[in-house]
């Protein structure tokens, strides 16, 4: 039986151990084509600097190359860190890339820096104060609702004849849930690294939503890690790689993605223990039968339209059959072409 929610992924383009980054951009066009034929509904990318193993820098040209090799799934940012970036360069690369790609790009929008303190002053990144003006202006670029008087009106927006597609909010807390019902915008709550549970960020949101050309109707994304194998054992033993790297990165020691064989070998200190023991709640790790049941309940408890999932694997051949198992147990009907 079909799921009663659609289903999406995240792809953070790991660099794992012993690969190169050109091997891990050519992955993120397999996994492209692989989830366009397994019927997922889209695919975004999420903004992160400062870190080796991660090389989903620059989300606009991973959506551009994606879209460029499938057909039917939507593609987008989640997200776009606003802050790192003039308004005005956000409203031309998207609208660009709606115009090469009509109806398939979303436009998903966060205010954290996607870096640590070093990567914000390297970026000249705002302050999260400043979101709210930042996003106020992108959308008085796409909208030429800038006052006659203001500097800006006279900026024409290239490419013209075209608007962005449509944006969401991304959250983490339900600071910005209300904002985004109030946009018309869309809204997806990441419940893949934060504690704060979503349903009450996606209560606010509809109960604060006014309809968009965009959006007639409310409409909720939850983010939720999973790693799927066909047994419970290889789950666990797979998800090693993401907790013992999870907890050298958060205690300052960074590297490459390292295989489950090397991470389970790895003696970790006490604090490191304990990142792991906090975030591993949020980290699902099961058979194919089990996470549907769990990713389910989790969708059914938030009152989620959609759920996107994000997987941290090794082995990408792994990671690709954990995105298809995942869409076999939930249902989810392969796209025709």
């Amino acid at each position: 039986m079909p799921a009663p929610f659609t289903l999406s992924l995240q792809d953070l383009a790991p660099i794992a151990q012993g690969t190169s980054t050109q091997q891990a951009m050519t992955e993120t066009v397999l996994l492209a084509r692989e989830a366009d034929r397994l019927g997922y509904t889209r695919l975004w990318y999420a903004e992160h600097h400062g870190m080796p193993s991660i090389a989903s820098s620059v989300p606009e040209i991973l959506i551009a190359s994606a879209a460029a090799a499938t057909t039917g799934i939507r593609v987008g940012s989640g997200g776009v860190m606003l802050l790192n970036h003039a308004p005005l360069r956000i409203a031309e690369a998207y609208r660009t890339l709606a115009a090469l790609h009509p109806g398939r790009i979303d436009l998903g929008l966060g205010r954290a820096p996607g870096g640590d303190g070093y990567a914000m002053r390297a970026l000249k990144s705002g302050s999260g104060e400043e979101f709210s003006s930042y996003l106020a202006e992108l959308m008085a670029f796409d909208e030429d609702s800038f006052p006659p008087d203001h500097p800006f009106s006279r900026v024409p927006v290239s490419p013209g004849g075209i608007t962005l597609p449509p944006k969401w909010l991304l959250g983490s807390s339900g600071a910005s849930a209300q904002a985004a019902g109030q946009l018309g915008f869309g809204y997806a709550f990441a419940a893949h690294f934060s504690h704060t549970p979503a349903a009450p960020a996606f209560a606010a949101y509809r109960d604060a939503f006014q309809p968009s050309p965009d959006f007639p109707e409310p409409k909720t994304i939850l983010c939720l890690s999973a790693i799927c194998a066909p047994t419970q054992e290889e789950a666990e033993f797979l998800a090693t790689s993401q907790a013992v790297s999870w907890a050298l990165f958060v205690t300052g020691e960074q590297r490459d993605l390292m295989p489950p064989e090397e991470a389970a070998a790895r003696v970790l200190s006490p604090q490191q223990q304990q990142v792991i023991e906090h975030q591993s709640s949020l980290w699902l790790v099961g058979d194919p039968d089990q996470l549907a049941a769990t990713i389910t309940e989790k969708a059914h408890a938030a009152g989620a339209d959609e759920v996107m999932i994000t997987t941290t694997i090794y082995d990408y051949a792994l990671r690709r059959r954990s995105f298809a198992l995942l869409a076999n147990s939930l249902g989810i009907a392969p796209r025709q072409d």
